[in-house]
């Protein structure tokens, strides 16, 4: 009896201790990680639109995951005024606009880290149309940039104009970063890759140009027109295109120039994209003075010339106007190619639209996803009203936007179904959005994530007791010790409860 009674006695203290040890790790595993909180590294990003510029000040732990670290926004701050293109003639004028955003950054960021945060401005189409316009003021323009930098206490990365396909595959990696598909939390509270998670594809449509980036169904096949981009350790091959000119604002001069072309240089001209009884006077240079209009100038084109536009609210009439700007006759109707001659393989999956898509669809009073039908009669609907009733009808109301959101809506459209060949059926996979948290999706959040590749890994501030992995294969150990002493003890209890049950049989001796 003694000797049954040792291995359970051994067996039950084995039990007890796999599991005390299982919640003892786990207990401290977790509130390590949590008490010992990384320290945080700072950068900013100056996204430098055609429209305005904007500042974003991200922060991320100094450890880092596969040589890209775990960025968040923290702040956000759209600088007054135009974009830092408008500055071509008077670039010493940059500097007064930033002032105000930077002396906010300056409180949101602890004073002890402004030496060690980088600031990297970035800018977009509109420095792309003045460099080809005018190199020397594009020039001009990020030297005056310089300039105010070297006085700021920040470590200033430079200024520099980023490409059409560099945009795009910012934007990209924005979106899917925001939506979780590169990195998820998982039961150990690291990071790792989200197991079979697909990538969104990402649309943007700024002021001067317009972005399509997604991974195409065989990105072998496409290999010319895909960049590749490295995350967290793992590559992904991208396609991605920027069409010049098919921003918002270049797009609608470019209508603006073609109403005018066919009034034969009329004084006053019909906007049928305009609403009804709305009157304005452009300058000639308003929507000549771009290099996306150029080739539409009149022979007699004097820049101060007035033109009056008189909208007159037709949305027939504004879609027909609107589908000139694009030319789909290039492809000649190979698959392959939406318009202007451009490749481009064939749109997977869920998009992302963003930007511009975003403002437009908040206007017509939608949101998130809704059917091509939907968005149709909701346009119709907005087009077809009076200036005076917009007013009412816009949850924010500010002239130059509002006088151009039908306009905005049918180029959307086109863009989107002829352009880009998205149709009654996959329309719903887009999803209009304008951030993810507190998170903006903009180009400046993947410029940002690119570019942390390059700072230098620090020292891991989260010193964890033990590695994931062997904290994994110790919790494995200990939970089969635990189930191994819980069967032998079922065990012996089972062989106890048998060995009471066997009849005692009384030997009696009968005398012979």
């Amino acid at each position: 009896r003694m000797l049954t009674r040792t291995p359970s006695v051994v067996a039950q203290v084995f039990l007890l201790l796999s599991i005390v040890l299982v919640i003892a790790i786990a207990v401290i595993q977790i509130n390590q990680q949590q008490v010992l909180s990384p320290g945080l590294k700072y950068g900013i990003v100056l996204d430098a639109g055609s429209s305005r510029t904007t500042v974003y000040v991200y922060e991320w732990p100094a450890e880092k995951e596969n040589n890209t670290g775990v960025v968040s926004q923290t702040f956000k701050c759209n600088v007054k005024g135009p974009g830092i293109s408008s500055y071509g003639s008077s670039p010493e004028a940059l500097a007064k606009p930033l002032d105000d955003c930077l002396n906010k950054v300056k409180e949101r960021i602890p004073v002890h880290l402004h030496k060690n945060t980088s600031v990297y401005l970035g800018a977009t189409a509109g420095m792309r149309l003045l460099r080809l316009q005018n190199e020397s003021a594009a020039n001009e323009v990020l030297a005056s940039i310089q300039n105010y930098f070297r006085a700021q206490p920040f470590e200033f990365r430079g200024a520099q104009i980023i490409t059409g396909p560099e945009e795009g595959v910012y934007g990209w990696i924005t979106a899917n970063y925001l939506m979780g598909n590169f990195l998820e939390r998982n039961l150990w509270r690291t990071w790792v890759h989200p197991y079979r998670k697909d990538t969104m594809g990402a649309l943007d449509l700024g002021g001067a140009s317009t972005q399509i980036s997604f991974i195409p169904e065989d990105s072998e096949e496409h290999f010319n027109s895909t960049l590749q981009v490295k995350l967290y350790g793992y590559n992904y091959n991208v396609y991605t295109h920027s069409y010049q000119c098919y921003g918002r604002d270049e797009a609608e001069k470019r209508l603006l120039a073609l109403l005018l072309q066919k009034s034969n240089g009329s004084a006053n001209v019909d906007n049928p994209c305009y609403p009804q009884n709305y009157n304005t006077a452009l300058t000639m240079k308003y929507f000549f003075g771009s290099l996306c209009t150029h080739s539409l100038r009149p022979a007699n084109y004097y820049p101060n010339q007035l033109v009056n536009f008189h909208g007159t609210g037709d949305p027939g009439l504004c879609q027909e106007m609107v589908s000139l700007l694009f030319n789909f006759t290039a492809c000649r109707d190979r698959e392959d190619c939406p318009f202007n001659g451009i490749h481009q393989p064939k749109a997977k999956g869920n998009f992302v639209a963003f930007s511009g898509f975003y403002y437009t669809i908040n206007a017509l009073n939608l949101s998130g996803h809704f059917s091509l039908d939907d968005f149709n009669s909701s346009m119709w609907f907005f087009c077809s009203q009076s200036w005076a009733q917009l007013q009412f009808m816009l949850p924010k109301f500010e002239e130059t936007y509002a006088r151009s959101y039908c306009f905005s809506a049918n180029f959307i459209y086109y863009l989107l179904v002829h352009g880009y060949n998205f149709n009654a059926e996959t329309w719903p996979q887009i999803h209009f959005q304008k951030e993810v948290g507190n998170s903006s999706i903009a180009w400046s959040l993947g410029y940002m994530l690119s570019l942390t590749n390059m700072i230098p890994a620090e020292g891991k501030l989260i010193q964890l007791p033990l590695k994931p992995s062997l904290f994994a294969g110790l919790l494995i150990f200990l939970t089969a010790t635990a189930l191994l002493c819980l069967l032998f003890l079922v065990y012996l209890c089972i062989a106890s409860h048998n060995q009471k049950n066997i009849p005692r049989v009384e030997h009696v001796f009968i005398p012979e």
